[in-house]
């Protein structure tokens, strides 16, 4: 389904339109739920014929055969809860399979802004938590509420045929019991969704502090952080207390009408008795027929319970799936290709959303030749980042345009666009994985001679035979086993194999010593070779050889030239380099 698709439809259209593909294993589930009420319902009915013709006219055999049918259709019964519990397992799983499948693939086309906003550990909850509890909604939910409406309903229905007196008291006692079941369902699914929020909120926070464990203990905050989970993990307890007082209200409402049941009937039909207007025979059938009535109505409670957990997952799934991408492909965009590497930045303004107003960057012009390198330096929150972020549309420019071999990428699909530019940021992420896989990423389908030769163009070859494994070393979360450099010389190895047309080098050296910055300047001079390359800088020092210097001061290009020509203009550019080399 489309997102808007997901906007029309109510959340139970969508769970039903998840069953389609499994409908076989559904309806499978169904029957065997159907045959399970039937013959729940039927045992009562034998029992009354034996009672009233077998035994009084001394037919053992036939009271004996019949015993052994039923003994045969409980084996049956038997084996059909064995399909229901693993094939209706098997359906629930295909489907939270499929709806994970949806969310991930939704959650890959949002764009960057989204994450600007949303914490990680609330995604994880809704990929997980909220899936399962869909999950056992999509299995158990039509398979208890079909047997509990057949076996209530058949069972009323064979009562009525007895003794109407007895089934009419039946009757007027279980609206009333269903009418107190549907009030409690609205409370429990209240608190269920509160619920699942404070659990959201501790996998938030799990999340930041597993995270910024090493941070924590740099600053010895340890403490801190277990106060803050304290904090966080109260307030789950008092949700979880909160949904299980609304779960022990319904428990023990239940409860109280099945004994009313059983009751009634007894006191009503001993009533009967007295007046020899019924049998022995027929009260203990009425009696089996409201033992009957338990397990339907203890599956109607699960259903509730199950119902009020499961709607609430289903609608903060469906609620993010209704989200639309900010950024998104024009109908007809275009497929980059054969891309030169020109730029265009034409007037040029920015702000990030919510902070209208107050600009990031104000028309803002510069063209890039292909093959050009362009640095770009200025004071930090000068916009020279999110000039460069623009530039792969990660955000969608307020005004003016930014073209691409001539064309506005706007035009263009966002995928080719990615495909065309390559980046280096200072905070190089690095997945859970092996050295060997994490230079794959820059091309999934590249060989291991392809990865070795990036390794050695991108001069961390040496260091990775050096590992205790080489290239299948395991680097650890976020490429915790290795060094800055190391992490580093990585990622340009993983842009070495995507081979773009054009490079942008995000402070990709800020962070590093000057030993190691000037081996990795050697693999960064060796990627730019042929590309258009885009270096934000703030050692001066790295970019001398550039094309030309940009200086971006309070989102305003403040100069522009060589390194030579802003040396002699006697400006901003030529004040940075002075302060950074301890000139007066």
């Amino acid at each position: 389904m489309t997102t808007r698709e997901f906007q029309k439809k109510q959340p139970l259209s969508i769970l039903f339109a998840y069953f389609k593909p499994h409908r076989g294993l559904f309806a499978l589930d169904l029957v065997c739920a159907t045959i399970v009420a039937l013959i729940d319902l039927a045992f009562p009915m034998v029992t009354r014929k034996s009672m009233y013709d077998l035994l009084p006219q001394q037919q053992y055999r036939a009271f004996f055969v019949v015993m052994g049918v039923m003994m045969a259709a409980f084996i049956v019964r038997a084996l059909l809860y064995y399909v229901i519990a693993y094939w209706g397992h098997t359906f629930g799983i295909r489907v939270e399979a499929d709806i994970r499948r949806d969310l991930f693939i939704h959650v890959q086309e949002l764009d960057v802004s989204f994450f600007d906003h949303n914490r990680t550990g609330q995604l994880m909850s809704r990929l997980t938590s909220d899936l399962f509890e869909i999950t056992e909604l999509a299995h158990h939910g039509p398979e208890d509420l079909l047997i509990s409406t057949l076996t209530i309903i058949g069972a009323l229905v064979i009562m009525f045929s007895i003794e109407w007196r007895l089934a009419l008291v039946v009757a007027c006692i279980l609206p009333v019991f269903i009418a107190v079941i549907m009030s409690r369902r609205s409370k429990m699914g209240a608190a269920s969704r509160n619920e699942k929020q404070k659990t959201a909120a501790i996998n938030v926070g799990i999340e930041s502090s597993l995270s910024g464990i090493r941070t924590a203990r740099a600053f010895a905050n340890e403490d801190e952080e277990i106060d803050k989970f304290n904090t966080a993990n109260e307030e789950f307890k008092v949700s979880k207390r909160a949904f299980h007082h609304e779960m022990g209200v319904f428990n023990a409402t239940m409860e109280f009408f099945m004994t009313l049941l059983s009751a009634a009937v007894i006191t009503v039909g001993g009533y009967l008795i007295m007046r020899g207007e019924i049998n022995y025979i027929d009260l203990i059938t009425f009696s089996l027929y409201i033992t009957a009535f338990i397990s339907p109505v203890r599956k109607l409670a699960n259903f509730s319970e199950i119902f009020a957990r499961g709607f609430a997952g289903l609608e903060r799934f469906a609620a993010l799936m209704r989200v639309e991408p900010a950024l998104k492909d024009a109908p007809d965009a275009k497929e980059l290709t054969n891309c030169r590497g020109e730029i265009d930045v034409d007037h040029v303004s920015f702000s990030y959303e919510g902070t209208e107003g107050e600009g990031v960057l104000h028309d803002v012009s510069v063209h890039v030749t292909p093959g050009e390198m362009l640095a770009i330096v200025g004071p930090s929150g000068g916009g020279k980042s999110t000039l460069c972020q623009l530039i792969p549309r990660f955000y969608e420019v307020s005004g003016g345009a930014i073209r691409i071999d001539g064309e506005d990428v706007r035009a263009l699909t966002q995928t080719s666009l990615h495909r065309a530019i390559g980046v280096v940021q200072q905070d190089v992420f690095l997945f859970a994985d092996t050295v060997r896989e994490n230079i794959r990423y820059g091309r999934p389908d590249a060989t291991d001679e392809e990865i070795v030769e990036a390794a050695k163009r991108a001069e961390i070859y040496d260091d990775i035979m050096a590992m205790p494994h080489g290239f299948d070393t395991y680097v650890g979360e976020r490429g915790t086993m290795l060094s800055g450099g190391q992490k580093q010389r990585v990622s340009i190895a993983r842009i070495f194999l995507k081979n773009p047309p054009i490079l942008i080098l995000d402070e990709a050296t800020s962070a590093l010593d000057s030993v190691t910055e000037v081996k990795i300047q050697h693999a960064f001079d060796e990627l730019s070779r042929g590309r258009t390359t885009l270096v934000i800088a703030h050692r001066l020092s790295t970019i001398r050889s550039a094309d030309r210097i940009l200086v971006i001061e309070d989102g305003r290009i403040a100069e522009q030239g060589s390194h030579e020509e802003l040396l002699k203009e006697n400006g901003e550019y030529a004040s940075l380099w002075r302060t950074q080399n301890g000139a007066c």
